[in-house]
């Protein structure tokens, strides 16, 4: 047994094409084998007074009335087994709109009626608009269909008889053995595994080969060695997850691992004991006073991460000689310029935070009065703009120009 829950705009159409042939001709002899429209006699009026009598709760909802207020589901039966008598269906009917629309005991639930014009089916209509003016929540009605099906099949004895439970032998299997290794020509090597190994290897970042040294893994050699390190141990980790391999990983590659992620959480553990210390502070000026490490110029920890990221834009140059690369650069100038926009909005903002509490408005209007105009001051001190300013070997005649917001860009294509 099987229900299809649809939605419609209008009752009175859909009832006329369910009291109607149909696409295909197929449908004759319409009639209600169940229903509960509040006292409205629905078995005396035809298609068209009974969509009125549906309709009475939407149309007393006026403009909040849903575009779709018709809910459809139409229940077909096993073509294997007998068709249901009406009473049949009408107590199919009657147990769907009881777990969706029509909830037993409940005196302002929807309006609906069942109806049949085939043989093996039943449609169920009703209007989502409660007799209490509140709207009926369909989000599960679709699950809750199923599951009644289900169980009114099971009960009319249509669902096969549940295969005989067999006994589960357990396999023994000998773990497979990985090794991971730093050979003595720099790279990195795995070896040994099967299949689902050698997918885990390739998710890490290694590449199969097979050559006259036999079937293996291998990580690309451009890697530096604390790159090969860290994903050597992550292969490792993510073969040991699998629960089926034992696992030999290089003690060198081990330590080296341990050494660079232990540097890569240094900087972020930082930034964490400064975000515990903003968040203990009591008064304005302990704020104040963490603040001003974010934003301070030349030692600040915006001023340290435009350092790092114009160092990172120069040394892709540098790795760079045919200029293959441009685009990726650009990446790097495009954040270090959002970071020194951060930098200019939070440049003096301590000094405004002391005065929160102090009552001392004449002297905040002061302060927010002119803010800096641009980031020259918080990134005087970086050496990439310091760098950038001396390359500039001619000077402009006329009024000098206002100082750029942050080292200086060339946006034409780089020759090399």
């Amino acid at each position: 047994m099987i229900a299809h829950l649809q939605r419609a705009s209008n009752t009175a159409g859909l009832l006329a094409y369910l009291y109607g042939p149909g696409e295909r001709g197929d449908q004759s002899n319409p009639h209600l084998v169940g229903g509960d429209c509040h006292g409205a006699p629905i078995d005396l009026l035809t298609h068209a007074y009974l969509a009125h009598a549906l309709d009475a709760p939407v149309e007393r909802l006026g403009i909040r009335a849903p575009e779709r207020p018709v809910w459809v589901c139409s229940v077909r039966s096993d073509p294997r087994h007998r068709d249901l008598s009406d009473a049949q269906w009408a107590e199919v009917a009657n147990r769907l709109a009881a777990v969706t629309v029509a909830p037993d005991g409940d005196p302002d639930a929807c309006r609906w009626i069942g109806l049949r014009n085939q043989p093996r089916q039943v449609h169920v209509v009703a209007t989502l608009a409660r007799e209490d003016g509140r709207l009926h929540n369909a989000y599960r009605d679709a699950f809750r269909l199923q599951t009644e099906c289900h169980r009114i099949a099971g009960e009319l004895g249509h669902l096969p008889a549940s295969p005989q439970p067999t006994s589960l032998v357990p396999e023994k299997s000998m773990p497979i053995t990985v090794t991971i290794a730093a050979e003595p020509s720099g790279s990195v090597v795995a070896r040994g595994g099967d299949s689902l190994a050698k997918s885990l290897l390739n998710h890490a970042g290694f590449a199969y080969t097979n050559d006259w040294h036999g079937p293996r893994h291998r990580l690309p050699t451009s890697m530096d060695r604390h790159e090969q390190a860290a994903v050597a141990a992550h292969a490792a980790e993510m073969l040991r997850a699998a629960r089926c391999y034992t696992v030999h990983l290089d003690p060198a590659l081990e330590s080296r691992a341990k050494v660079t992620a232990s540097a890569a959480l240094s900087v972020g553990d930082g930034l964490v004991d400064l975000t515990d210390r903003i968040r203990a502070t009591t008064t304005a000026g302990d704020l104040a006073r963490e603040v001003s490490t974010l934003a301070a110029p030349d030692t600040g920890v915006l001023d340290r991460l435009i350092e790092a990221l114009c160092a990172a834009e120069e040394q892709l140059d540098d790795l760079d000689p045919l200029g293959t690369a441009h685009a990726l650069g650009d990446r790097f100038g495009v954040a270090w310029e959002h970071v020194g926009a951060a930098q200019n909005v939070l440049l003096g903002i301590d000094a405004r935070i002391r005065h929160v509490g102090e009552g001392d408005h004449a002297q905040m209007r002061t302060a927010t009065a002119e803010p800096p105009s641009t980031r020259h001051a918080a990134l005087s001190a970086s050496p990439a703009a310091t760098q950038a300013s001396a390359s500039r070997t001619t000077t402009p005649s006329g009024p000098a120009p206002a100082p750029p917001a942050g080292p200086a860009r060339d946006s034409a294509p780089r020759n090399r």
